[in-house]
């Protein structure tokens, strides 16, 4: 029988999201640290949050381009099971922060079309995991969680060499097809569980997670 799928919910940002990420099955936690974002948060907030994350639910630091001072405060701060890199780290600097640290990475590359495929092989070599999200247009502030996808038969059927999370403009409306398509055993949703920017609504978290859930039950039955 094929493996459930797991779900990630990124940039959480109150104890009740947490709680009802947690309680609608979400299998890893993101906390945001990109100042930009609506959904970033302090250090010590984000401490406050993952103490109260039952075991069995990883908790993930995403930071974008961070210099070590920052990682070293959030990795001795907060207590995190992952980082995710997504901002324009390279391949190398994967395998530092890998080795500086100690802890799985989750290496985020964008996608808008085929041309993009290329930069999945180097970093599936190095990164723990793979998180496939939508490239963001040139002009756009953030790296990730702008409700962007980009076509997902680019990546149907692919070999992966590492686990991997697809991401990008999913909705509870739209990840039945988009593992359908995909293969995805992984999802990641941050904007499209939303009531407002930064603000988790939990009803559209545990309908995304019954819908990713419906959509495997379906495809092994």
């Amino acid at each position: 029988m094929t493996a459930q799928v797991q779900v990630k919910i990124c940039g959480l940002t109150s104890p009740e999201g947490v709680g009802a990420a947690v309680g609608a099955g979400a299998r890893y936690l993101g906390f945001n640290f990109f100042p930009p974002s609506p959904r970033a948060l302090s250090p010590e907030a984000a401490r406050a949050l993952a103490l109260e994350v039952p075991e069995g639910v990883a908790k993930v630091g995403l930071v974008v381009d961070a210099p070590d001072a920052l990682l070293d405060e959030l990795t001795s701060v907060v207590p995190l099971d992952m980082l995710q890199l997504h901002g324009k780290e390279s391949v190398a600097r994967v395998v530092e922060i890998k080795a500086r640290y100690g802890l799985p990475v989750i290496k985020v590359v964008g996608i808008a079309d085929a041309g993009d495929l290329s930069a999945l092989e180097p970093y599936e070599a190095v990164a723990d995991q793979i998180l496939v999200d939508a490239k963001p247009p040139k002009e756009a502030v953030l790296p990730g969680g702008n409700g962007l996808r980009f076509d997902w038969r680019l990546i149907a059927g692919r070999d992966w060499a590492r686990p991997w999370l697809l991401a990008g403009g999913l909705t509870p409306e739209n990840v039945g097809e988009a593992i359908r398509l995909t293969g995805a055993r992984q999802v990641d949703v941050a904007s499209g569980v939303e009531s407002a920017p930064g603000v988790k609504d939990a009803a559209r978290m545990a309908a995304f997670v019954a819908a990713a859930q419906a959509a495997q039950a379906r495809e092994v039955s």
